[in-house]
């Protein structure tokens, strides 16, 4: 009987150990068959349709193939703004910001021109850590543009977004800029938003209409951004265009308050860029009272609509995210203060481990209190409560009485996910918006300057 019974448990042994072989060679085949697929961008399972972009009174867009990187694509976009409007911007904290960058900067500072202003983006070579020869291409491109539109450099605002540390071939751009002020158009947005796509899998643009003081305000903006996203703005380019009459100052002020919580709430891979740019214009062609302060009615009104489309277009960097197939919201309560409920969500959105957690649907909360305990905010254990959507995880320091693994998993299988964190120790909280990370993160960047 003995004997009997260890040949039982070797046979079980043996059909265990060919079960996992067999698993061992399917996984093995499915990767040679990721590695042997093409590099070129597939579209994000996230992807949403591109949305009718209104033509803003005072701006017009075109496009041409400059030929910078890219072959037989669209990779210079050319804004032309009336006089009047009103220009402000947000930008990357990175120390090694590019020289369009500072040039932007230090412009928008000064303003030491009046009249209209324009904005010339290419895509495909970032001009970042280029050193002299960076700052020389700025100035050239920014001489291109002034002699086409009559505009002084002054006025010329440039991003460059791609590749780091490859000298920009700004005569490229300089030659097809007489032949794009020519061809500038009202309805050229959609065009634009694909010629500053880089390794995005599509445009992105966002739109929204609002009545102020009986006059219908349009706000229109298109992003570029798909990787190194993370606050600090995002590899994020941003440039948004209304008809709204905006007192600078004031548009300044909401744009500050609403990027905190858009275009710096998210995060793709961690990495903070060299060129994040985020560029909004209100021509004051509408016909209402200037807005001078957000916390009128039509102040109000207006900014919770920017805020709208600026969100809009912040989500749809992430779920462009390279490789993504999930959007993942973290939502952080209780926080002790503001500063601890950021410090939270970061980490947790931020986590390798839990973000490929999410990609294999795994309800594995364990890694959501590593991020916890890891974040320096102030955290106690048995105050922690985690949710997967509606489904109470974790509580009281221990797994929740009713949670099933089950349901966890069944959660985990859809394409957007709330993840929640009650810390129980005060009334601050935020939120921030991640993705998942798959195979495909390491497809795109690991044969990025191939």
């Amino acid at each position: 009987m003995g004997k009997s019974g260890k040949k039982d448990t070797d046979s079980g042994k043996e059909s265990k150990a060919k079960g996992s072989k067999k698993k061992l060679k399917a996984r093995v085949k499915e990767l040679e068959a990721r590695l042997d697929a093409p590099k070129g961008p597939l579209v994000s399972p996230l992807a949403p349709d591109f949305p009718d972009l209104p033509a803003i009174d005072g701006v017009r867009f075109a496009t041409a193939k400059a030929g910078v990187k890219y072959k037989d694509r669209t990779d210079v976009m050319l804004v032309e703004i009336e006089a009047g409007a009103s220009v402000v911007g947000m930008f990357t904290r990175s120390a090694t910001r590019s020289g369009a960058v500072l040039d932007c900067q230090s412009k928008l500072k000064s303003r030491d021109a009046s009249g209209g202003w324009a904005i010339l983006v290419n895509s495909g070579n970032a001009n970042a850590f280029t050193g002299a020869a960076g700052t020389e291409s700025v100035a050239a491109v920014c001489k291109g543009v002034s002699q086409a539109l009559g505009l002084p450099a002054s006025r010329v605002l440039t991003a460059s977004t791609g590749v780091i540390g490859q000298p920009l071939p700004h005569d490229r751009i300089v030659d097809v800029l007489p032949d794009m002020a020519g061809r500038l158009d009202p309805n050229g947005m959609a065009g634009a938003a694909e010629a500053i796509m880089t390794t995005d899998t599509f445009p992105k643009g966002a739109a929204r209409t609002v009545e102020i003081d009986g006059t219908a305000v349009r706000i229109a903006g298109i992003a570029k951004g798909s990787g190194m996203i993370a606050p600090d703005m995002a590899t994020m380019l941003a440039y948004v265009f209304t008809d709204a009459k905006v007192s600078e100052r004031t548009l300044q002020s909401m744009v500050r308050d609403i990027t905190s919580r858009t275009f710096n709430a998210v995060t793709v891979d961690s990495d903070t860029s060299t060129s994040d740019s985020l560029i909004v214009a209100a021509t004051g062609k509408a016909d209402h009272a200037e807005i001078a302060s957000a916390r009128t009615a039509a102040g109000h009104a207006f900014k919770t609509a920017l805020h709208e489309v600026m969100h809009d277009l912040a989500l749809q960097l992430v779920m462009d995210g390279e490789g993504a197939t999930k959007l993942l919201e973290v939502r952080v309560t209780g926080a002790a203060n503001g500063p601890d409920a950021r410090r939270v969500a970061s980490a947790i959105a931020n986590s390798p481990l839990v973000k490929t957690a999410v990609a294999g649907e795994d309800p594995n909360w364990g890694r959501v209190v590593m991020a916890v305990g890891k974040s320096g905010a102030k955290a106690e254990r048995d105050r922690l409560t985690i949710r997967f959507g509606e489904i109470t995880v974790a509580e009281e320091g221990q797994v929740a009485r009713t949670y099933t693994e089950e349901a966890g998993v069944s959660y985990m299988k859809r394409d957007r996910i709330t993840l929640s964190v009650d810390l129980g120790l005060g009334d601050a909280e935020d939120t921030m918006w991640t993705c998942d990370l798959t195979y495909r993160y390491i497809e795109i960047n690991a044969d990025y300057r191939s």
